[in-house]
This record gives structure tokens, C-alpha cells and sequence, in this order.
């Protein structure tokens, strides 16, 4: 024979699952409706099957899980008061489950969409976002980074490389010197007109000079081409808008650690990034609780008043999300504390509603 209180965690956890998840669909149609408004000339340029498989395919789950914790709040409210107002919660308590007890298959639940957030924005979207903003560069608004100029930063140690200007069309930077050097001391120095990247880290240099210098004596080396190895790609200092967005978690931390080391302080929104997909999988528990606890009693004015409270708590959090971003970028806190200072205030309004909940 089952046991009645297995049955009843299912029972929750299918209601929550299968709420956040029409929750999505529902908010993803609309969402669909209006993207097709707005660039609704973009995408009669553009062929039906990039748009479909390329653009919207890889955008969906995009937006699903940027707002995760929107719709992890709204799911929670929505079935949490409609099991309030029909009195099966409170049947619940008076059987003898504690308040805590009932809180498990919530927190079940909010593990299951806390894993799969996390996986989706760690592993999953980024190579997808690759495709997405191709399209939008293509299609919609190129925010590609082609240029740069006055390039300055350490390639190895003792290694400070220094373009002039590069141009990423023609794969082809100008006026480039690349200095080594020992003990604080220059031991070499290599200049160029003009350098042109290759692959993976292989440059070839055109009429370039390289001077060594060996105590008092200088050896110089002129040339008209030289291919070379220099740990740097173009990607290293054209930052666009979004790249942070096509990287994996494991290639994002050792991009950042890679640029840290080279001295480039153009990072903040990697950093900022790389927390916030930590920092929106806790999001589901912190929600999840504060949901629970404000919608698990029978208020006066219905499911009405509860689903009102939690979409103003849930659009405040991502807002919040949003101004700690910007207080990031501006240097005023680091990007880790930036993306946890929405957490913590959340944390201590779901401890003190808890408290209060569980109280009776």
C-alpha cells in the first residue's frame, strides 16, 4: 500500500512543475507575439529557416530561463492560493503535517528547476546564443565589435604586446610591437607595420625588426615576413555586447581568469554573468519559499490578492537583479556581490515569512 503522504508530495510536485511550466508556455507566446511585431521587417528579410531554427528556436529557451525565477514565483502563488482558497492546505495541517513537512515537495520541486537552470545557462544556451546572435547581427542590428584601437595587454609573462589599430574584417592589425621582458628588464623588443592573425594563436609579422639586448650590446633581425606564436586571439580585445552569452561556465571563468592575468579591464560583464548563473539557481529555493509562505493561508479578496503580491515581488527581484548589475559595471561593488545582494534581501524576507508561516 502507498503511503497517503508520498502520494500527497507528487501530488504538489506536479502541480508546481506543471504550473511553471504552462507558466512558460503561456508567457512565451506572448512574448513570440511581440518579438515578431518588432522586427517583423528583419524577418521577411531573413530566410523562414534561419528565423525559425537559428533565431527563435535558440530564443525561447533563452527568455524561458533569464526569467526563470519569475515564473518559478508566479507557478507557486498561482497553485499555492488555489489550494488555500479550496481548503486543502489547511485540511493538510490539520491532519498533523507541520508546516515544515509541507514545505518539502516545494523545495523538491525547486531543486528540479534550480538543476535544470542551472544546466541550461551553464552548458546548454551559450552555444545556442552563439546562433541567436549571428541571426541578429546578420539580420536584425550587427553589434559585432570590428575595430580596435590603442590595444595594450600582457600575452605570457614578462610579455606586453601593443597594436596600434586592428581591423577584424581584414584579420589585420598595424603598428604592432611585442616587448619581453626579464627581471624588469627589457630583454627584447619586436616591431611590426603590420600583423595578421591566422588561427589559434598563429600570427604572421610583415616587415618587422627585432632587437635583443644583451647587456651593453644590441642584436638586430630584420625581415620582410615572420610567422610566430603569440597567445592572444582577437577575441581576447574585441569585446562585443553579448559575448558573454556564448560561453560555457568552465570556458567563462578561465576566459576571465586568462584576462585577468593579461591586465584587460573591459571583464565586468563576464564576471557578472558568470555569478549570476549561480546566483539565479539558489533564486529558486528563495522564491519558492516566499511564494509558499505568503499564499499558503486564505486571505480576504481571494487568489486575486495573492497572485498581485507575488508579481510585484517577482518583477522587483529581477529589477533589483538589474540596478546591483548596473552598480557592478559602475565599479561601486564586485560583480559576485552585485548578483547575491538581490539573494541576501530575499534570503531574510523568506526567513522572517517562514517564521512568521510556520507560527500559525
Amino acid at each position: 500500500m502507498k503511503h497517503p503522504v508520498k502520494i500527497l508530495d507528487r501530488y504538489i510536485i506536479g502541480k508546481f512543475l506543471g504550473t511553471y511550466i504552462f507558466a512558460i508556455f503561456l508567457i512565451l507566446a506572448i512574448t513570440v507575439m511581440f518579438d515578431i511585431n518588432e522586427k517583423l521587417d528583419s524577418f521577411l528579410k531573413a530566410p523562414l529557416k534561419a528565423t525559425v531554427f537559428d533565431y527563435f528556436l535558440n530564443f525561447l529557451p533563452y527568455f524561458a530561463n533569464q526569467f526563470s525565477p519569475l515564473f518559478t514565483f508566479i507557478a507557486v502563488i498561482f497553485f499555492t492560493s488555489k489550494l488555500a482558497d479550496n481548503s486543502e492546505i489547511i485540511a493538510m495541517l490539520s491532519s498533523g503535517m507541520s508546516f515544515k513537512r509541507l514545505l518539502r515537495p516545494y523545495m523538491i520541486s525547486a531543486a528540479v528547476i534550480a538543476i535544470a537552470t542551472y544546466l541550461l545557462s551553464a552548458y546548454i544556451i551559450p552555444p545556442a546564443n552563439v546562433k541567436r546572435i549571428e541571426y541578429t547581427n546578420t539580420y536584425v542590428k550587427n553589434k559585432r565589435v570590428e575595430y580596435g584601437t590603442n590595444i595594450q595587454m600582457q600575452v605570457g609573462k614578462g610579455e606586453i604586446a601593443y597594436m596600434s589599430r586592428y581591423d577584424n574584417n581584414a584579420k589585420t592589425g598595424y603598428k604592432f610591437s611585442l616587448e619581453s621582458f626579464k627581471d624588469k628588464k627589457l630583454v627584447s623588443r619586436l616591431t611590426a607595420q603590420t600583423i595578421r592573425y591566422d588561427t589559434l594563436y598563429n600570427w604572421q609579422v610583415r616587415d618587422y625588426m627585432i632587437r635583443d639586448f644583451k647587456g651593453n650590446r644590441e642584436e638586430i633581425r630584420r625581415g620582410n615576413k615572420l610567422d610566430t606564436v603569440i597567445p592572444i586571439e582577437p577575441r581576447d580585445f574585441l569585446i562585443s555586447k553579448n559575448d558573454h552569452e556564448t560561453m560555457n561556465t568552465p570556458d567563462l571563468n578561465n576566459y576571465i581568469e586568462r584576462q585577468k592575468e593579461r591586465g584587460v579591464a573591459n571583464i565586468k560583464s563576464f564576471e557578472i554573468e558568470y555569478h549570476k548563473r549561480f546566483a539565479m539557481t539558489a533564486a529558486a529555493f528563495i522564491l519558492t519559499i516566499i511564494g509558499m509562505t505568503l499564499s499558503a493561508r486564505k486571505v480576504k479578496g481571494g487568489m486575486g490578492i495573492n497572485i498581485g503580491i507575488g508579481l510585484v515581488l517577482s518583477f522587483s527581484y529581477i529589477l533589483f537583479m538589474t540596478v546591483t548589475s548596473s552598480f557592478a559595471v559602475s565599479g561601486l561593488t564586485s560583480p559576485m556581490l552585485a548578483m547575491w545582494i538581490p539573494n541576501i534581501v530575499y534570503a531574510v524576507i523568506a526567513f522572517v515569512l517562514y517564521k512568521k508561516a510556520s507560527k500559525g
